[in-house]
């Protein structure tokens, strides 16, 4: 971590608690109640601190970091959860599902898909000023990609306090296998279409994405390196989302097309939660 990472007003037993919270419901299935009771609405630090004792709690059972998630960068998923900023989650290799395969039921809870563009770092953004110049060289490629976000907590009752705690609300991802660089693909002029059960269910464009996929990296960058842990050659950004999330239910199939990109589907199964 950073020399003087900000601190938390929640106390040490507050977050601990929190955390504690929201890895109850994630190993029984059962969403919680939010966590703002114990760290309050809008303690970034104190979120951050839970999410990051979540994330030391599964990498100590064998799970590996992939990379990054950024959320709330479409303003009609900020106006869907009533926030009004982004935040940013980890991803794990046990998240990651290929594409056209099948996620299996109950693995994510409360699961709303969203459509984005997904890059995969060529080079670590850690020092430099990390400007929209070194952001772009930094990219090695882009893919069209789903995430699967999924909320620990009840009904999605969240503050932006309780979703950046629960790892922004992430649950699973997919990756498309049309890899393109941004001088085959311009993030920012790509047009997304997401159908569910080939019926469509959100529509959108780059520019949906803090005005640009690319500059929603860049604020990752530079915020992941302010709390000392910059982004790496060879991981996955999820860059965030171009339209509305949508809820699913066991049995949906869904699509993505984002123009430029190519398209990227996932089943979620029916039956037991495995």
């Amino acid at each position: 971590m950073t020399a003087n990472p900000p601190l938390a007003s929640a106390s040490p037993s507050a977050i601990a608690a929190a955390a504690a919270r929201l890895a109850g419901a994630a190993a029984s299935g059962v969403p919680c109640a939010p966590v703002r009771d114990l760290i309050g609405r809008d303690d970034l630090a104190a979120a951050y601190a839970v999410q990051a004792e979540l994330t030391a709690r599964r990498l100590a059972r064998g799970a590996h970091i992939t990379g990054r998630k950024i959320g709330l960068t479409s303003a009609s998923v900020q106006r869907q959860l009533g926030v009004d900023r982004p935040d940013f989650g980890v991803l794990l290799d046990d998240m990651a599902h290929p594409d056209g395969g099948t996620i299996p039921a109950g693995r994510v809870l409360q699961p709303r898909v969203e459509a984005e563009v997904a890059f995969v770092l060529a080079a670590d953004l850690a020092t430099g000023p990390l400007d929209t110049a070194q952001v772009r060289d930094a990219i090695g490629y882009g893919v069209a990609a789903l995430e699967v976000c999924g909320s620990r907590i009840a009904g999605w009752d969240i503050s932006f306090g309780d979703t950046v705690a629960d790892n922004a609300s992430a649950g699973a991802y997919v990756l498309g296998t049309d890899r393109r660089t941004l001088a085959e693909a311009e993030p920012v002029d790509t047009r997304m279409t997401l159908r569910v059960n080939g019926t469509e269910v959100s529509a959108g464009t780059g520019a949906a994405c803090l005005g640009d996929p690319v500059e929603a990296l860049g604020w990752l960058a530079r915020t992941a390196r302010e709390l000392g842990e910059p982004l790496r050659a060879g991981q996955v950004v999820l860059s965030g989302a171009l339209g509305p999330m949508y809820a699913v239910s066991p049995g949906d199939s869904v699509t993505a097309e984002l123009s430029g990109f190519g398209c990227v589907t996932v089943h979620f199964g029916e039956g037991e939660p495995s």
